[in-house]
């Protein structure tokens, strides 16, 4: 037998520290959770895209009764950016999340279908995406979704198998 440690890579910034087009993409995830659909769990999420063009695009979850018929906040403002700007890389997004009256002590990160999600559109653009992930104790940040992501699978296992 063998062991395979893996670690993860994680900077944690006052919301102070981060750089001016960061506080701008936090501040549209955050303003993104006040148009949420979230009437299950009064959980809202907003996300926001900085795509390469200099656009920022934002989404935010929508729930449904049928719980697995909703959508993440993440794969809403992803999906939309593919849609309107299919050519523009992402280069960040931010996450903030908004619950009991307050934006979320801890730092919100993506589900797994958004993490793949994120994995794909990285390897669709050939470019890694910074992740800003919002709290009040601070800004967790990592330069790739494979920083939360390890083991993933993409395209290179698809190619692998044939």
């Amino acid at each position: 037998m063998r062991e395979i440690n893996l670690t993860t890579k994680i900077a944690v910034y006052p919301l102070a520290e981060c750089s001016d087009i960061e506080k701008k993409l936090i501040a549209a995830a955050k303003h993104a959770t006040e148009k949420s659909y979230a009437p299950y769990s009064n959980f809202k999420v907003g996300a926001a895209l900085l795509l390469a063009n200099g656009e920022i695009i934002t989404g935010n979850n929508q729930e449904n009764a049928a719980y697995p018929s909703g959508l993440c906040a993440e794969r809403v403002a992803i999906f939309y950016a593919n849609s309107v700007y299919p050519e523009q890389k992402i280069e960040a997004i931010a996450i903030a999340a908004w619950a009991n009256d307050t934006f979320t002590k801890d730092a919100i990160t993506p589900c797994g279908g958004c993490r793949q999600v994120l994995l794909e559109t990285e390897n669709r653009f050939s470019s890694p995406m910074r992740i800003l992930m919002y709290s009040e104790e601070g800004v967790y940040v990592v330069n790739s979704i494979k920083n939360l992501l390890p083991l993933s699978f993409g395209d290179e296992q698809l190619k692998a198998s044939k």
